[in-house]
This record gives structure tokens, sequence and C-alpha cells, in this order.
């Protein structure tokens, strides 16, 4: 089966779309990335996008706006994704969305929010659309995050030692896979998602993040407000747990740096990376992991990458390049997985990741221009993945 999977994370600076051909054989699920390609939103989406998210308040005709607009900017990824990584051929396409909402209160998640209408990707593609992946999981009691711990577990099984996937976008997230115990996912904190708002917030939005951590590279971190941002009770929950931008934003920065002396903006980015890397490697420690695969977008920080090392000296760090998988196309690959396990019957979440009280068929799906047929459903869930090069 040919799918398409878009995302968009909580950078929210770009629809990432991936296709590749996926096959069920007995335990191992086969993937054969065929290339992917990222899209700039348009700047006033991205603008209205960045007026909505918490905690600014907003109305239901910018939700409305929204679930429009982010819909035909995925629809349009969606068609260049089918014509120029597929040969204008394919099955099916996963939609994340973007995340508008994910509403937490203590530790449970009530519920979760994806705008992006599957409706226009479904004119514009005319090919059935699996969309909303999230919700079932929060409705089964989990997280709703990290969904792409199944992935991770599948690409893991097998390695040596303790390993971990870890991904940065917006927010942290790890996959820890130890011999012998049920995987186990979380949102470790903010990766991008402080540093991306206080680069907004000190160049007046003339740029949108620290490129390649010049400026934190060139800062101090500030003890005072590093041990100001570590204290939040958020770092001390146990797993499985989620966490995003209506947790960790501007406001939330801003109130941090009232409490401490006053560091200049590029010892705020340079605490900020290291929060990161603390974080990271406290989560990594606990769980005893001794090699991490990274993705994401932080993986083109070398500060940050540094720091992460640095913290973790005895754990080996590889691109999750080295085993096949594209680093900057990993979550929309993870959700095109997401999508075609929805289709062929089988669950996509892991609820020792998301503490789900049962692994739930995800998703909500769209009919195409053709009728939905859909395929016979598999006999059992795959334990490995096997990525092969397209030729």
């Amino acid at each position: 089966m040919r799918v398409i999977g878009l995302m968009s994370g909580t950078s929210y600076d770009a629809i990432e779309a991936a296709a590749t051909d996926l096959t069920l054989d007995g335990d191992a699920l086969h993937m054969r990335p065929l290339g992917h390609l990222s899209v700039p939103y348009p700047d006033e989406l991205r603008d209205l996008i960045a007026a909505t998210l918490p905690p600014a308040t907003t109305n239901t005709q910018a939700v409305c706006a929204l679930d429009t607009g982010i819909g035909q900017a995925f629809a349009d990824a969606a068609g260049r994704a089918l014509s120029e990584l597929c040969d204008g051929t394919a099955d099916l396409v996963v939609s994340h969305g973007q995340t508008l909402h994910h509403w937490v209160e203590d530790v449970t998640v009530r519920g979760t929010l994806q705008l992006g209408q599957p409706a226009w990707i479904a004119e514009t593609t005319g090919l059935p659309v699996v969309s909303d992946l999230r919700s079932r999981d929060v409705a089964a009691g989990g997280q709703g995050a990290p969904l792409v711990a199944m992935t991770d577990s599948l690409l893991l099984r097998g390695l040596p030692g303790i390993p971990a996937a870890l991904n940065l976008g917006g927010i942290a997230n790890v996959t820890v896979v130890a011999p012998g115990a049920e995987p186990l996912a979380f949102d470790t904190g903010p990766a991008n998602a402080l540093l991306d708002a206080a680069v907004r917030h000190f160049t007046d939005g003339a740029a949108a993040y620290d490129e390649h951590g010049r400026r934190a590279g060139a800062g101090r971190v500030s003890t005072d407000l590093l041990t100001a941002l570590l204290d939040d009770p958020y770092y001390r929950r146990p797993a499985p747990k989620s966490t995003g931008k209506e947790h960790f934003h501007l406001p939330y920065l801003l109130r941090a740096l009232a409490a401490v002396p006053t560091p200049a903006a590029d010892d705020v980015l340079a605490t900020l990376t290291r929060l990161t890397a603390v974080t990271v490697a406290d989560a990594c420690r606990a769980h005893w992991v001794t090699s991490l695969v990274v993705s994401g977008g932080g993986l083109r920080n070398p500060v940050l990458m540094r720091m992460i090392a640095d913290e973790l000296p005895e754990v080996t760090l590889h691109p999750s390049d080295e085993l096949g998988l594209p680093s900057d196309a990993k979550e929309a690959l993870a959700f095109a997985v997401l999508g075609f396990l929805t289709v062929n019957g089988l669950p996509g979440a892991l609820p020792s990741g998301t503490g789900a009280r049962r692994a739930a068929l995800l998703g909500n799906i769209t009919p195409g221009l053709s009728p939905l047929r859909l395929p016979e459903p598999a006999a059992r869930p795959p334990r490995l993945l096997r990525i092969t090069a397209a030729h």
C-alpha cells in the first residue's frame, strides 16, 4: 500500500509530507520510503495559528478559518506529494493536522484538538484520508501522545542494550524499548517551544528560531533561571505523560524571567537549550538508556546536540537516518504507519506509552472520490519495522 503521511508539529512552521510503500509480512512491517518534502505555511495562516494558540483567547470564527485554512494547506502538500513523490499513484493519505490545544488537567488528558479539515485533502487527491488520530486514544483513557511510539518501538526492537528514540520538535519526546518490558513513551518537556518563543520575543518577530544554535552558543547558562525552570512539577510526574504549547509558551517564560535576575538574551537562549538537554538526560538516566536515536528539527541544532551529549557521556547518539528512517520525515512517516495500521484493522497506540486502558484503532476515515474499500483485517500486528531504500 502506498501511503502519504502529513505532519505539522508544535513549531507550526511547515507541513512535512512523506510517501512510503508499506507491506505487512508476518510479524514484520516493511517500509520503502519514497521521499519527503516540506511545505511552509502561508505567512497569514502561520500568523493566525500563532495568534490562536494558548494562552490566547479566540472565537469560533477563527477556529473555523483555521480548520479550513490548515485543511487547504495540507491538501496542497498532499497534492504535491502525490505528484512529486508518488508519480500520481497512492492509496491513502494520513493527516495529523495541526494541534491547537492539548487539554490536560492535573495528569489527565481531557481532550485534544487537531485542526485541518480532511475533506479538502480528499477532494484534492481523490484518496481516502485517515485523520484525528489522537482522540480515540484519549477516549480510551490515554494521553493521546506521543503516538510516534508505535513506529519507534518497531524500529528499535532488537537493538542492543536499552535503546531509546528521541524526537526534538517543539516538544521533546522519548520512546524507551528495554528488553523484556513493554515500550515506554512520554514527553520530556520543551525542545524548541520555549527557544522559538524567546527568539521571536527578543527579535520582535524578525527571527523565528535560533539558527544552528548560534545565539545559545554565544551565551552563558543562567543558574538562577535554569533552577527556576526545572522547578516545574511536570518534570517530576511519572510517565506516561504529555504536554504542549498550552503549557510551555512565552508568558510561562516571562514569568520565570521575572522571578530571577535578568539575564542577557543570548544567556536566556543558552539556558533554555540547557533545559532541554537536562530534562532529556534526566528522562534517559531514569530508564537506563544506553543509546539514543535522534530525529526532529533539534537535530540540526549543534549546540543542543552537544549539550545533550555532555549530559549523557555514556550514551551513544545517532540520527535516525542511520537506521534508514529520514530524520526530517520521521514523524510524517510515523503517521503514515498509523493510518496504514488503522485501515488494516490494527491498533496504532501503545497503552504502555500513552496510559490508555487498551490499544485502540485510531482516527477517522474520510472517503476519497471512489467508494471506500478497506483491506481485510490483518491477522496480527507487526513486531518489527524493516526499512529498504527506494530504487
